[in-house]
């Protein structure tokens, strides 16, 4: 199975620092601007105003800005400092550089807003207050990920439910033609995959390479706890999932499951009428894909 969903969103933003203690922090960056000011170039005055807004130096910032530093002064990558102060989860400065007037829908060189950058870092509080602020909820980033499939590929439950009562569109999908469903369900993400088919998602719906929703759930990441993933296959058979859907190579969830050494959810398949004996474009069936003696042993081989 084509499991690289899962890291489709990793390194779409610069690595943001662990910070000294803000106070600290905000203080030297201070102290440099008062002692430099003078002989710092244009870039070098842009990186000061940047690592001050992620680390949520108010101060800094509009003293910069009253010295002439535009608000929307832009790092190598396009990132201004609201898009810095969103993805380090400073909620306060955000919320200021608003009121300033900083430019809530602008995107960096990759596609992403301030609120995409939120969501991939998975700040609750400062995706919240962007989206109460009249943020885009469907603005996509990079590789075409919108905020809510950020939130997906997190598990954030509540950042989703807040895009969507902000009308996110769940049927999105980024370029890989995954939407953000899919991604839930790579991370056995039960809730979020239960309030995305409340939206009317057709839970037999194909997506890239025609896999479904099951099969996705069926090969889950291996970092998803396995009850988490038998629980979403077991809530997706409820809901009506086929299990003798057969994706472009021809292969079904069981055999997605065998493959990836989800015993438990191989069981789970086999009690639902899943059959052992199909055979995929190649002729294996998912005893050949067994990638344990365990998975032999559900499928009733020694």
């Amino acid at each position: 199975m084509r499991l690289t969903a899962v890291a489709v969103l990793a390194g779409l933003l610069p690595a943001v620092p662990l910070p000294a203690a803000a106070d600290e922090a905000c203080a030297a960056l201070g102290q440099r601007w008062q002692s430099e000011r003078a002989t710092l170039t244009g870039i070098a005055t842009y990186t000061l105003f940047l690592r001050g807004a992620d680390n949520g130096c108010t101060d800094l910032l509009d003293a910069m800005v009253a010295a002439g530093v535009p608000l929307d002064a832009q790092d190598r990558l396009g990132n201004t400092a609201l898009i810095h102060a969103a993805r380090s989860g400073q909620t306060a400065l955000v919320a200021t550089l608003l009121d300033r007037g900083a430019a809530i829908g602008h995107r960096n060189a990759a596609g992403a807003t301030a609120l995409f950058a939120a969501a991939e870092h998975d700040r609750t509080a400062a995706a919240l207050l962007l989206l109460a602020r009249g943020a885009n909820a469907d603005t996509p980033g990079p590789s075409g990920a919108t905020p809510l499939t950020a939130a997906t590929f997190n598990g954030n439950d509540a950042l989703a439910a807040a895009l969507l009562a902000h009308h996110a569109d769940p049927t999105l999908a980024d370029r890989t033609g995954k939407p953000p469903i899919v991604y839930a369900a790579a991370r056995a993400a039960t809730p979020i995959v239960l309030r995305l088919l409340a939206t009317g998602i057709d839970v037999n719906a194909r997506y890239a390479h025609a896999l479904t929703v099951l099969m996705w759930a069926a090969g889950h990441a291996d970092g998803a706890a396995e009850g988490d993933g038998v629980a979403l296959v077991r809530t997706l058979l409820d809901r009506g999932a086929r299990v003798e859907d057969a994706d472009d190579r021809g292969r079904t969830a069981l055999m997605i499951a065998a493959e990836r050494d989800h015993a438990a959810i191989v069981t789970l398949l086999l009690g639902h009428g899943a059959d052992p004996a199909h055979r995929d474009h190649d002729g294996r069936t998912a005893a050949d894909l067994a990638a344990s003696r365990r998975v032999s042993l559900a499928l009733g081989r020694d």
